[in-house]
């Protein structure tokens, strides 16, 4: 897992976004150098040979990229993955189409969940059971040979397996899986076959079978994205690609092609992991952070300085249980298009301008207005030329702006107000429920907000939330490329672990830590550290929390922390015992340095353009302080000054 190219001198990270390609270039002293780049959306790929174009930077130059990318998350929002021949065990193929048995929407009967990824003609009945202590049916060669010649028959992309109490036992799993491989071989060659043990070993068939399923739907296309760009990239002289994954480390690309369904937030995964390395340098240990791009806002938590890491969730209606940091996206961002829908009420998105045509402002091509355009009526984007090869118009912007006016019979600004209104509306009900759903109220935390349109939107939405203080980072523009860049290698493993906490030995804990480790390839001699956590519940709950164990502790030591940790979260304990239910592992290496520090420079600051890391500066608002990569609005009410570190902090007077 040591890096082929440590001797040299930048690490680079590259967030592709749906309006902006933004590269951070961080230096071994921990100097970020950043640039920002339209989009190329019909090959994202091009888009990342751009932006190093851009930079200059010299491709002997770089140690490593890493790169944050948004093909799984827009495959399952489009549907265009791979097709998938499920096999799961005789009376249990329905299990995609039941789901829990809960409705999409309580009170709407018109809403209907995502259809799943496997139709329910290709799911395949095998006939066997394993039960959590052992063999119930057997699995027969007859039984076999019958699932490989129906899959066979279907000619797939991808085999995924789930058979159930596979994580307890996976020896049925295994012996079908060989079976297919070497019958796909000859039939069908680079027709992958994907089991549920190696993907999620854990309680719950339907969520096991949903990760498994997402896992063999992405894994072609990523195979084919990851390898396209890797070999783009070597041609051109730089290193094959280091991928961002949704738990916030980063993985060589040919070992994220096995981790497909792990990408599914890996580019909003950077913006918190950079969010978190600012919280730290400045002090905070628990903050809300927003990112708001061109298209959407991505919402976040940062707890004890670290970044909330959970198990589960949903992405396009597709639900994927591996470990993923916090991250909430609403359909919010500064490309996002006003209407007025039937009922004559102002909305803000979801459908956004993208990149292309682009809000009006940007003269090229777009014409319906959008919150940017919003922005530029109010004044809180100056005209004129901006980083990225964009040239704002205030004339396109008044325009576009008038479409709403006009029949809401207000003036423009009037509608450019409403329309960041909504667009703050709509993000601060995220923000909401990331911070008071996990008991945490948002008062009791900062705000970090950064993307392009954070630090616009940001007293707005603390406002809205209560809250007091924010912090805007340095490099605000492109923080999710700067996560990127110095994000570790981090190799994870989930392992079935079920037992009580009170028969759980320190000797049999540890031994299993210890083989969990070795598995991912710990090497002291790589600089490499291991870090592990129980997933626990009191009997009978029907939901758990990551508690963190090390070699040493007992089943005592654990019991204890999750109660701790459930009275912080939920209020209470229940007198019930305690069990574990998995156990997950990291192996990763030290990030890569950053340095956020306000360097000292000749003369007087400009009054219209300041990077956030010059001389020490204060301002009341309502004023708007033109930044490197985004533009800082300091609201009335509000005062802002420039931090050591690099950035602004701005506390409500």
């Amino acid at each position: 897992m040591a890096d082929a190219r440590a001797d040299e001198t930048l690490a680079v990270g590259i967030d592709v976004g749906g309006t902006f390609t933004d590269l951070a270039a961080v230096a071994r002293d921990g100097t970020v150098h950043a640039i920002k780049v339209l989009s190329v959306p019909t090959d994202r790929a091009a888009g990342v040979l751009e932006a190093l174009g851009a930079s200059s930077i010299a491709a002997a130059s770089v140690a490593y990229i890493a790169h944050g990318t948004t093909v799984v998350t827009n495959l399952l929002l489009e549907r265009r993955g791979a097709r998938v021949v499920a096999c799961a065990t005789a009376g249990f193929t329905d299990l995609l189409e039941l789901r829990r048995q809960e409705r999409a929407s309580l009170y709407d009967l018109t809403k209907h969940h995502a259809r799943p990824l496997v139709a329910a003609s290709d799911v395949i009945g095998v006939d066997e059971r394993m039960g959590i202590d052992g063999v119930v049916r057997a699995l027969s060669e007859q039984a076999i040979e019958s699932v490989v010649q129906a899959v066979c028959d279907r000619a797939p992309d991808t085999v995924a397996i789930t058979l159930v109490h596979a994580y307890a036992d996976p020896a049925h799993e295994r012996r079908l899986a060989d079976a297919l491989r070497a019958r796909l071989a000859a039939v069908l060659p680079g027709c992958d076959v994907i089991c549920s043990h190696a993907v999620l070993p854990e309680i719950r068939e339907y969520e096991r079978m949903a990760t498994t399923v997402a896992e063999a739907y992405a894994r072609p296309v990523v195979r084919e994205y990851l390898g396209t760009l890797a070999s783009r990239l070597v041609s051109h002289g730089y290193p094959a690609p280091r991928v961002m994954t949704s738990a916030g480390g980063t993985l060589h690309a040919a070992h994220a092609v096995e981790h497909a369904a792990s990408l599914a937030l890996s580019g909003p995964a950077g913006g918190v992991t950079g969010a978190a390395a600012v919280a730290r340098a400045i002090g905070i240990t628990r903050a809300l952070t927003i990112d708001i791009g061109g298209t959407s806002a991505d919402v976040g938590l940062i707890d004890d300085g670290e970044p909330l890491v959970e198990r589960g969730g949903e992405v396009a209606g597709v639900p994927i249980a591996l470990p993923r940091v916090l991250v909430e996206a609403v359909a919010a961002g500064g490309g996002s298009i006003g209407w007025i829908d039937a009922g004559g009420a102002l909305r803000a998105g979801p459908e956004s301008a993208g990149a292309s045509p682009g809000p009006a402002a940007y003269g090229r091509g777009g014409a319906r207005p959008t919150v940017t355009d919003a922005h530029v009526v109010l004044g809180h984007i100056a005209a004129g030329t901006w980083s990225g090869g964009v040239t704002i118009s205030a004339e396109r912007a008044r325009a576009a702006l008038n479409t709403l006016a006009a029949p809401l019979g207000v003036s423009v600004e009037r509608a450019a107000e409403a329309l960041v209104a909504t667009a703050d509306a709509t993000m601060a009900r995220a923000l909401r429920r990331v911070s008071v759903e996990r008991g945490i109220d948002p008062r009791d935390a900062t705000l970090i907000a950064f993307g392009g349109g954070g630090p616009l939107h940001a007293c707005g939405l603390a406002e809205r939330l209560g809250m007091r203080r924010v912090v805007v980072p340095p490099h605000a523009g492109v923080l999710s490329a700067v996560g990127l860049a110095v994000a570790p290698v981090r190799r994870e493993r989930v392992a079935s672990l079920v037992v009580r906490t009170s028969t759980l030995g320190r000797d049999t804990l540890a031994e299993q830590l210890h083989a969990e480790a070795d598995a991912l390839g710990l090497s002291a001699s790589d600089g490499l550290t291991a870090r592990w956590w129980a997933r626990v519940r009191f009997e009978g709950q029907g939901y758990e929390l990551d508690v963190p164990v090390a070699p040493g502790d007992g089943g005592h030591e654990i019991a204890a922390r999750f109660v701790e940790r459930h009275v912080a979260r939920a209020g209470f304990a229940l007198d019930r015992e305690i069990e574990c239910i998995s156990l997950r592992t990291t192996v990763g290496g030290a990030p890569w340095p950053v340095r956020f520090a306000r360097p000292e420079r000749d003369g007087t600051l400009a009054s219209d353009v300041d990077d956030g890391r010059a001389m020490e500066r204060a301002v009341s608002g309502p004023q708007v302080v033109r930044l490197a990569d985004a533009t800082l609005f300091v609201a009335a009410g509000w005062s802002a000054r420039t931090l050591p570190t690099g950035g602004w902090m701005m506390e409500r007077k």
